[in-house]
């Protein structure tokens, strides 16, 4: 398997000023249409304001720029989710997804290129996989401990339950930031913890009758 960390930038802090325009100048061109694949390094450099050698004294290339960028996306996401507890509620779940569906809109253009690179990029693959690993441990964690309080079914799968909610979720969060009308984000994102909630967290003990 690919590394995943061969072609990650080493500097993951506050980014330069340099760097923060190169950054900035990417999602730009993204969010204006651009395909991230056709887009050039001259061209992102141009699109800066700085020489085609401060890109490469800042990224490796630009799978490295695209991480950089998604990073921000996904740490975001976990940020806003992991904030969550199961005593916080239901209602508090949907505002927490409504957070996170303002972070996939403000980052859509990036996301969008993340699927499109991962096509053919092995390390944007194994990139983007990674990252959603932490949202399935994180969850898986939270199931257990409910079934150790007695509060999440004794019989539920948690490994199999994450698997359909964290990785439908997120699908699910893409397309609807991609077609969706923003002015139903709400009622998305209460939706879609009412999924979570009921489906998974508070199971009904008689939802086989």
């Amino acid at each position: 398997m690919p590394s995943i960390t061969r072609r990650r930038t080493a500097n993951v802090g506050r980014p330069t000023s340099a760097e923060a325009e190169i950054l900035a100048a990417t999602q730009r061109l993204l969010i204006n249409g651009a395909n991230f694949t056709e887009l050039g390094v001259q061209q992102i450099s141009t699109e800066a304001g700085v020489a085609r050698s401060t890109f490469y004294s800042h990224f490796r290339d630009k799978i490295d720029l695209l991480m950089r960028l998604a990073t921000e996306l996904m740490t975001s996401s976990f940020d806003v989710t992991s904030a969550w507890d199961p005593s916080d509620g239901v209602e508090r779940l949907a505002d927490a997804f409504l957070q996170v569906v303002k972070v996939y809109r403000k980052h859509a253009a990036v996301r969008r290129a993340l699927a499109e690179v991962a096509t053919y990029d092995a390390t944007v693959r194994d990139f983007l996989s990674a990252e959603l690993n932490q949202f399935t441990d994180w969850t898986i964690a939270v199931l257990r401990a409910e079934q150790d309080a007695g509060r999440t079914r004794a019989d539920l799968d948690p490994v199999s339950a994450t698997r359909m909610i964290v990785m439908g979720g997120e699908r699910a969060l893409v397309d609807h930031v991609t077609a969706g009308d923003p002015g139903s984000d709400a009622a998305f994102a209460r939706e879609l913890a009412l999924t979570w909630w009921y489906g998974v967290y508070r199971r009904p003990a008689d939802y086989s009758k």
